[in-house]
């Protein structure tokens, strides 16, 4: 009952901060220099009976709040109005274009959860030297931005060698996979080595504790010591790393999908802001503030299941 009562809380929190956030979002446009109209005509110069018409066909002689209302209740009924670069309904535009950046996304989380725990865990259970590297190499993937990363890969593995693709998304799933390897792996680079060494400080803090003196005391192999004790311990702070882990992804993935020419939502966001694409944009980033926020979601309740120290609600709190 009691997870009930806070997922139920917890889910109401959420519904009120996407409430704010679409305040935000399409308000926004409006601090951007120039007229709503001015966008839709692209610096070209229009007579008054056309200005008139653009301002009755998108409702810009309405209030602002009129405006803000009209719109919301057409994305709760999915509808987030039609894109003026494209000429087609935003919604079409993100189904089309979502499932290459969720791909690109997942592919690159596997890729820093596989080789980020392994890194944390080798290096707080070998030390010496095996350590010291780990911290190295760790340090300069942290200090390696994705876009730097992006074009490093780019051009070494595909313009150079010509092993991957340079670009696009293939054709069929295989040739999907094939295509985002590189931009997976450039996506995951930085968040390899901050996973790595979160995972590892938090290991070597476990390993300090008492449990752990207890365990090997009574005979307890050491595998199953550091299975058991030491990084089941230190699984919530890894948990709360990684819901930070894919809210850099999501941001991340703009620059990434753009340096390998990606047709996902990221290369959409930045096409759109360069061109004034309000509804796109709008869309876009309230998509992105809802994922985020689902994703916090996630964390909190999973918190409770990794680390029993932990109650309901006491990671926020502690934060």
């Amino acid at each position: 009952m009691n997870f009930l009562r806070f997922a139920a809380r917890r889910l109401a929190e959420m519904a009120a901060t996407l409430l704010g956030a679409s305040f935000v979002v399409f308000g926004a446009m409006y601090l951007a220099p120039g007229s709503p109209a001015s966008f839709l005509l692209s610096g070209r110069s229009a007579s008054p009976a056309a200005l008139q018409a653009i301002n009755e066909q998108y409702h810009l002689d309405d209030p602002f709040l009129v405006r803000y209302l009209r719109w919301l209740g057409q994305v709760l009924h999915g509808d987030f109005g039609r894109s003026i670069t494209y000429r087609t309904d935003v919604s079409t535009l993100l189904a089309d274009r979502l499932p290459a950046t969720l791909t690109l996304v997942a592919m690159a989380l596997l890729v820093v959860v596989m080789i980020g725990l392994a890194l944390g865990w080798i290096g707080a259970v070998r030390g010496g030297a095996t350590d010291s590297t780990i911290l190295l190499t760790t340090t300069l993937a942290v200090g390696t931005p994705s876009f730097v990363a992006a074009v490093l890969l780019q051009g070494l593995f595909a313009v150079k060698l010509g092993w991957f693709p340079t670009s696009g998304t293939g054709d069929g799933f295989a040739d999907l996979l094939w295509h985002l390897t590189l931009p997976a792996v450039a996506l995951a680079l930085y968040l390899i080595g901050m996973l790595a060494r979160v995972t590892r400080s938090a290991m070597l803090e476990a390993l300090d504790g008492e449990h752990v003196a207890v365990a090997r005391s009574r005979g307890v192999p050491e595998r199953e010591v550091i299975r058991r004790h030491v990084f089941r311990n230190s699984l919530g702070t890894v948990l709360t790393t990684g819901g930070l882990i894919v809210s850099t992804l999501l941001v991340c993935t703009i620059l990434v999908e753009s340096a390998f020419s990606i047709g996902g939502i990221g290369q959409l966001l930045e096409l759109s802001t360069s061109t004034k694409d309000f509804p796109t944009v709008q869309a876009i980033s309230l998509l992105i503030v809802a994922l985020f926020m689902t994703v916090n979601l996630v964390v909190d309740l999973l918190h409770p299941l990794v680390d029993p120290r932990v109650t309901l609600g006491a990671r926020r709190s502690e934060a």
